[in-house]
């Protein structure tokens, strides 16, 4: 699978990889089995990146890929986690609530606590490293500092840079949903990449007006999540969800006419969704949250299969697609113009 790298830096990754949110059990169960067998089928076809987080199942999710991981050649992957949350000790009540709410169903005696402080960041960081069972990780993300941005930027961001001074990760960056404070962050630190989940896919275009432009002319790699929008660009139909919400009628009746016009073209419109980000310069890296063996086999023959031009031509004719998008197989006068 061809490889990017992160920014000016020494990391790379694949084209396509493992968001390992699903496998920390996101609104689903996973068995160990289920998520063991996810990750096996990633590494077969080549998926040489994967991210991860404390947040995710309350640290399963990081144990899960650890265990998956173990006893793979280390310098042949690429992994990152995120800092922000830590996971204090918590009553049962407490905890499950916690985690309840924000969507895992998960057994839990943690729950998060936010702390974007240099402190914080180490400490998180070196619990990751113990739940994943490996003395590195590749990159390093400011998880959703929304709320905490003066922080963030103040404290967490300058422990990252240090860290990457000593060597003790490859990249640093950030991660959230949202494009304007990623914006700051690549036009006023020196991150190598900033995860934007959501914000660039065939339905939501907004990491467009600055995002990506700041990170292309700045150097800096975007790795895309979010690609079907939490399910909708997946599986268009009544009452699937779109940014982790029930999707407006509109927004359906424009991906039910996106999925026809792919099948009018011989593809699919999961094909047409994962390579829409990755025509962008400033795109390193699509990430895909899978859950099982065949969620991962589905998903990288979709990323293998072409996506025919005049699909492209006919989305943007049909003002189902803005003509100043990139798209894949378009020249670079064509990306300007």
């Amino acid at each position: 699978m061809p490889a990017r790298t992160l920014g000016r830096g020494p990391v790379g990754v694949s084209e396509l990889a493992f968001g390992a949110a699903a496998i920390g059990n996101l609104y689903t169960p996973v068995t160990g089995q289920g998520a063991r067998a996810a990750v096996d089928a990633a590494w077969e076809a080549g998926i040489r990146y994967f991210d991860t987080a404390p947040h995710y199942g309350i640290g399963l999710s990081e144990r899960r890929l650890g265990e998956a991981l173990a006893g793979r050649p280390r310098d042949r992957y690429t992994l990152s986690t995120k800092v922000g949350r830590l996971l204090e000790p918590a009553d049962a009540a407490t905890a499950a609530g916690d985690d309840l709410a924000n969507g895992f169903a998960v057994p839990a005696t943690h729950r998060r606590v936010w702390d974007f402080s240099a402190d914080g960041v180490r400490r998180s960081l070196e619990e990751s490293l113990t739940r994943l069972g490996t003395d590195r990780v590749d990159v390093v993300y400011l998880h959703d500092p929304d709320d905490h941005g003066e922080q963030a930027f103040r404290e967490a961001y300058p422990a990252l840079e240090r860290l990457r001074s000593e060597g003790v990760v490859g990249a640093i960056g950030a991660g959230m949903n949202q494009t304007d404070m990623l914006t700051r962050f690549v036009r006023d630190t020196d991150v190598d990449a900033v995860l934007c989940a959501g914000r660039y896919t065939l339905l939501d275009q907004r990491a467009l007006t600055g995002l990506l432009p700041a990170a292309e002319r700045r150097g800096t790699s975007v790795v895309v999540g979010g690609a079907f929008n939490s399910g909708l660009l997946a599986d268009p139909k009544p009452g699937a969800t779109f940014n982790y919400t029930t999707a407006p009628h509109d927004l359906l009746d424009t991906a039910l006419r996106m999925k026809a016009l792919a099948e009018r073209h011989g593809t699919t419109l999961r094909a047409a969704a994962l390579a829409f980000p990755l025509a962008h310069p400033a795109v390193a890296s699509v990430l895909v949250g899978t859950r099982s063996a065949d969620e991962v086999a589905d998903c990288v023959r979709q990323y293998a299969s072409p996506v025919p031009a005049d699909f492209w031509a006919e989305l943007r004719a049909e003002r189902l697609l803005p003509p100043d998008v990139p798209v894949p197989g378009a020249s670079a006068v064509e990306r300007t113009s």
